[in-house]
């Protein structure tokens, strides 16, 4: 049935007030179908879904909103008030549910409206519509609409927000600048070229660029046989390999051939060499060198630097002190979506010593285009690629947990598995307390620790599914907030991880006292050296975090956790 023609039907008229806003149900179906093209259902709704918010604002509020849908939803706001996507007082960020916030725009306070799946069990068309359980050619849309109409607001669930600080922040172009690729203007925040040249134009024409590249040669860049190669100059380092010995430059760049140089070239399997006479034309090519050393330069932040001069047309990254390496992996992968570059790096995470090698990057061809090093600069606009962050000296309070252990039943383990773990990362035990399985003893003891100055509480057992494991109970009394309770890592699947003030607080499964590693090893570092974990960060763990249980465990030189 034709959808606008299912609309005018006559309906029974609905008991309660139909009007959304300004406009009669009516005049909105004819809004809709002016602003978007059609009265589809999702704007409907979101008509009564922006009517609704609006009512639990103070009269008078001046707000902006939110919408985590792009679907439908952000039209409704923009035909309801004067937010847009366009004036900025509008922000689509699409976690794709249908929800809408408003919110003072001085305070952030304010209010969230979204459609509560379990209000449409009454509804049955518009459930099966929301879920899409039905193509749409199997919909009935006279009964969609009534449904939609009849029941408004109804079908959600509102609740009070504080909008974070940083979502607040007005947006801003800053200054503009001219393209050096294509020519455009485009806000220079973007990057040092536009978006488009990025590889984000969605143009075929201007994609071209980032298919895969031939590696073309510089016009003026000769190639000449090895046996007139004497009085030339090597322009780039040349390789001799050993195997199983050795690899590394048998000449530098800039090397001054000889006739007794002719021989070792052709040693390493040289007939020919290119030669820069000064015919390579200005600005439109740069040298593998020159590339990689403006790579390293850009993508080591704070604990890294560089091994000193490219070698081989590569720049290796070293740790300038011990701690744990930081990759931006978005970034990392920005970067070597670019034709001709590259970088490979240890996995983000890992537990590094000071001198250690951590990454390298270098141009693939001799010479890169200088639009694609411009691409690639670009793509490391912003923060740097690597950072180390360095260890801190924690003062760790351990709280152990088990009715067995306080009554002498058996003898505690944990203490000096424990100390070792930490004390091994630069970490001072202040003080070691044993607690039965007791709610209240465990909040008083973690209460304790924490006014004795510890800024890591470590607490061992008691997190498992028995109901006498009220570890977590007790450290949820003491006021820790933040907390993550399991990790998909085997073993140690019951780790828990909170906050206590400034302290962060660890829980370490049983199974530790078994297992020579287990997610206590992944998290430990990390936490030491002040970095946050996520959620999305503990799913991350998922894959690698499958333990061999080898007889001689070797952690950290195997795959657990990488």
């Amino acid at each position: 049935m034709n959808l606008e023609a299912a609309i005018s039907q006559e309906n029974s008229a609905p008991v309660r007030d139909d009007s959304i806003g300004p406009y009669t149900y009516d005049e909105f179906i004819d809004a809709a179908r002016n602003f978007h093209g059609s009265p589809a259902p999702g704007l409907i709704l979101g008509g009564y879904m922006m009517e609704e918010a609006r009512r639990h604002l103070p009269e008078g509020a001046i707000f902006d909103a939110i919408s985590e849908t792009s679907w439908c939803l952000p039209d409704a706001v923009q035909m309801l008030t004067v937010c847009s996507t366009g004036n900025g007082w509008l922000r689509v960020k699409n976690l794709g549910v249908y929800a809408l916030s408003l919110y003072d725009k001085y305070t952030g306070e304010g209010v969230r409206i979204r459609v509560d799946p379990e209000k449409l069990k009454d509804w049955p068309e518009t459930e099966s519509w929301f879920f899409k359980r039905r193509p749409k050619h199997e919909q009935d849309s006279v009964k969609l609409h009534a449904e939609i109409r009849e029941a408004g607001a109804s079908f959600c669930s509102v609740e009070a927000v504080q909008i974070k600080p940083e979502a607040m922040i007005k947006r801003s172009k800053g200054g503009i600048t001219t393209c050096p690729i294509c020519g455009d203007a485009y806000p220079g925040s973007f990057g040092a070229i536009c978006r488009s040249c990025q590889g984000e134009s969605p143009y075929i024409s201007r994609d071209a660029g980032l298919k895969a590249s031939t590696a073309p040669l510089p016009q003026g860049l000769k190639v000449v046989p090895v046996d007139e190669a004497e009085g030339k100059t090597a322009v780039h380092d040349m390789t001799r390999i050993v195997p199983g010995e050795s690899k590394g430059p048998e000449f530098r760049k800039d090397h001054d051939f000889t006739a007794h140089d002719i021989c070792r070239l052709q040693m390493i399997g040289k007939n020919h060499i290119y030669v820069d006479e000064g015919d390579i034309p200005e600005g439109e090519w740069v040298h593998e060198n020159e590339a990689a050393r403006t790579f390293g330069r850009i993508m080591a932040g704070g604990g890294i630097c560089t091994d000193g001069e490219p070698k081989e047309g590569k720049v290796t990254l070293l740790a300038e002190h011990d701690g744990v390496l930081v990759s931006d992996l978005e970034m990392m992968n920005r970067f070597n979506l670019v034709p001709d570059v590259m970088v490979a790096a240890r996995k983000s995470g890992t537990l590094v010593k000071e001198g250690a090698r951590i990454a390298g990057t270098r141009a693939i061809p001799l010479y890169l285009s200088r639009e694609n090093f411009s691409r690639a600069v670009s793509a490391l606009n912003g923060d740097p690629l690597f950072k180390v962050l360095p260890l801190k000296r924690k003062k760790v309070g351990i709280l152990i947990t088990g009715d067995e252990v306080f009554n002498g039943l058996i003898d505690d383990k944990f203490e000096s598995v424990i100390t070792a773990k930490v004390q091994a990362l630069g970490c001072e035990v202040i003080r070691s307390v044993i607690k039965p399985d007791n709610r209240e003893e465990i909040r008083d003891a973690a209460l304790s620790l924490m006014e004795d100055g510890c800024d890591l509480l470590i607490t061992t057992a008691g997190m498992s599914v028995d109901p006498d494991d009220v570890t977590r109970h007790g450290l949820v009394d003491a006021g820790v907030s933040d907390l993550l309770y399991g990790a998909p890592v085997l073993p140690g699947t019951m780790l828990l991880l909170a906050k206590a003030g400034n302290a962060r607080v660890i829980g370490v499964p049983a199974c530790a006292l078994f297992f020579k590693t287990t997610s206590l090893d992944l998290v430990l570092p990390k936490v030491i050296a002040g970095q946050e974990i996520t959620r999305s960060d503990l799913a991350s763990f998922a894959d690698g975090g499958y333990c061999m249980e080898c007889k001689v465990c070797t952690f950290p030189k195997c795959p657990f956790g990488k």
